[in-house]
């Protein structure tokens, strides 16, 4: 994130992949960037929550009556909290308490990616597929998007294997940023009403 990177004189928040010594220097060194980077992530947390409900509540007006609307929910719901979470503990690691180990440090760190990075990303890719799948099967928005969309679920699903398998911690940037692209394009363009499809339809 760039904004508490400005805090740390442009040091990016660390991996939990790295090492004891070099976590533990960076949270300890750079607590305003900590704290602000568990701040913004909270808060990226709540429009998440609300785009997941005003979609669910969208698709229905549709006359979408698959699971895939009740999946996307149940997704965006989970990847809010999930990433809520992450969030409120990434502040509290930059608060300053004294006489914490590197040791404690790195393992809260971890539990923050395994949060914000492989549980929010599994979310988000229901969220995905439950929109993409009745909008494809539907046509309620281009096909290739629905496709596009069907595939960024697809890894974003792989992406829970980094927790066995760490080099497949590449797909969670690609779930993570890709998939928030994909989310704000097709909130754009899914009809908001029957009438809109049917409109469409007539074309």
């Amino acid at each position: 994130m760039v904004v508490p990177s400005l805090f740390a004189a442009g040091t990016f928040f660390p991996s939990p992949l790295g090492s004891t010594d070099a976590v533990g220097a960076y949270l300890v060194g750079h607590r305003d960037a900590v704290t602000a980077t568990g701040f913004l992530v909270f808060a990226a947390s709540v429009p998440l929550g609300i785009y997941a409900a005003t979609t669910y509540a969208r698709l229905l007006r549709l006359g979408v009556r698959v699971p895939g609307p009740t999946i996307a929910f149940f997704g965006g719901i989970a990847a809010s909290v999930l990433l809520s979470i992450s969030g409120l503990l990434t502040w509290a690691l930059g608060q300053p308490v004294e006489g914490q180990s590197p040791a404690l440090l790195h393992t809260l760190d971890y539990i923050v990616y395994a949060l914000g990075g492989v549980g929010f990303v599994g979310g988000l890719g229901l969220l995905v597929a439950g929109i993409a799948v009745p909008t494809l099967v539907l046509g309620l928005a281009p096909r290739w998007l629905a496709w596009v969309g069907l595939v960024l679920a697809g890894l974003s699903e792989l992406s829970f294997f980094a927790l066995v398998a760490p080099p497949l911690a590449f797909l969670l940037p690609i779930g993570r940023f890709l998939g928030l692209a994909w989310l704000l394009s097709i909130g754009f363009l899914l009809p908001r009403s029957r009438h809109d499809v049917a409109g469409r339809d007539a074309k």
